[in-house]
């Protein structure tokens, strides 16, 4: 079985470990850069843009390629997936018009809307500025301001806390309409949540959507949730599949949104088929979905892919043959942490050709995975560039045991970097009760 991967992150590293993991199948791999971890495990990597649909389809079609996995929003969004399944090569992920549950935030509310799904919030759309700032500087409450497209989960600000009054949220409202930050000149302005995160990532061949364990992330360069919004500087699951202020009841409402949105995309002709990764709020008022993307999230997937016991490739051949319902999915009962290296000055101004060493031996002996994202190898060390460079994951029989080996991994990493140390630990799982109050259910740890 050859099969093609699109993507060069740490995400793409997971998923590339874990087709490596199942028996027969072999790994092809096109990513915009060279990603050490993944050409490891690749019988080829091509260095190409993974926007260019048509020269992918061609160099999958010359490899024999027999099944493909699309592992990040920017090809999905450009129609990969319609271009290799003309060419008859089955492709998890969805098609570009399913796809607009990620690639239009608009797309999603309007859906959710039409279908009565339960989970939606308030929403306003403008296109003109004007309009915008009368409506902001009238409101009396805080909202949220989305771009409408992709921005690497770098776009969207809140008021009250990265933007600090209604004339600043005005501001960057206008300047995303102005420069058309995420691809439309125009903005949602959304009812501000309160509570906290979590994400819920599900398998989903077009009818049944398998649910995979929670998983929380921290977006906030710094610690203690402060700073800039980041992609992510770390993540962590629990043993149960739950998190400390999620329990059963309040998950399986968030799996019952992500349902309902599969029944309502195949209603409106847009079947989904792939991976459909759930941000939700739980707030004291119950589950709110932030937003819906169309792939694994990048670091979630590093939390749960080493847990899958299942054969991945078994599992992606049942989303594209539209039999997941034949699939008992089973994850090991392992809790992880994930925490992210980056740059010196990530958040701000990250620097890049920075060099970092690590002992590759002594980390995988404590239990800790290397998942490598945007490093350039040089001389026996790994470049820094101004994205995030590795991922360190810590599996453990509690959170806190897996915590403590990505602490003692860091000590195998020399170089000058950044990393956030409270991701995963007990004060902040904690503190995130605490924001909760009682409405917070408890899971296990």
């Amino acid at each position: 079985m050859r099969v093609l991967l699109v993507g060069g992150g740490a995400r793409e590293h997971a998923i590339a470990a874990a087709i490596c993991r199942s028996a027969g199948a072999q790994l092809w791999a096109v990513a915009q850069s060279r990603n050490p971890g993944i050409e490891r495990l690749a019988q080829a990597l091509a260095v190409h843009a993974e926007r260019d649909v048509d020269w992918i389809g061609g160099w999958a079609r010359e490899q024999a390629i027999d099944l493909a996995v699309v592992g990040l929003e920017d090809p999905l969004e450009a129609g990969l997936v319609d271009a290799l399944e003309r060419q008859g090569i089955p492709t998890v992920g969805p098609s570009r018009a399913a796809a607009r549950v990620e690639t239009s935030k608009r797309f999603t509310r309007d859906l959710m809307r039409r279908h009565a799904i339960p989970g939606g919030v308030e929403y306003y759309y403008f296109d003109d500025p004007a309009a915008l700032r009368r409506f902001l500087l009238a409101a009396e409450r805080d909202f949220a301001i989305k771009p409408l497209g992709l921005t690497g989960g770098k776009g969207v600000k809140v008021m009250g806390l990265q933007l600090g009054s209604a004339e600043e949220a005005a501001a960057y409202g206008e300047e995303v309409i102005a420069s058309r930050l995420g691809g439309a000149a125009a903005v949602l302005v959304e009812e501000r949540l309160e509570g906290e995160e979590f994400t819920l990532q599900t398998f989903v061949d077009g009818e049944a959507v398998l649910p995979m364990p929670l998983v929380q992330d921290y977006k906030r360069a710094f610690e203690g949730d402060r700073g800039p919004n980041t992609g992510s500087m770390g993540s962590y699951s629990q043993a149960d599949g739950l998190l400390p202020f999620v329990g059963p009841a309040e998950r399986d409402a968030a799996l019952d949104v992500l349902r309902q949105v599969t029944r309502a995309l195949a209603a409106e002709g847009s079947p989904y088929r792939g991976i459909m990764y759930g941000q939700f709020m739980m707030t004291r008022a119950g589950v709110r979905l932030v937003e819906i993307n169309a792939r694994f999230g990048d670091p979630e997937a590093v939390n749960v892919l080493p847990l899958l016991e299942n054969d991945f490739v078994g599992v992606c051949q049942a989303i594209v043959a539209g039999r997941l319902r034949d699939v008992a999915l089973t994850f090991a009962p392992r809790a992880t942490v994930c925490k992210y290296v980056t740059p010196p000055g990530y958040g701000h101004e990250p620097r890049a050709g920075v060099p970092l060493r690590l002992d590759e031996e002594r980390i995988a002996a404590l239990g800790v995975q290397v998942y490598f994202a945007r490093v350039t190898p040089a001389d026996g060390a790994y470049l820094t560039t101004t994205s995030r460079a590795l991922a360190l994951v810590g599996l453990g029989a509690s959170v806190d045991e897996a915590e403590r080996r990505v602490e003692q991994a860091l000590t195998h990493i020399s170089g000058d970097y950044h990393v956030r140390h409270d991701v995963g630990t007990a004060a902040l799982r904690q503190r995130a009760l605490a924001h909760l109050g009682p409405a917070g259910p408890a899971g296990g740890a």
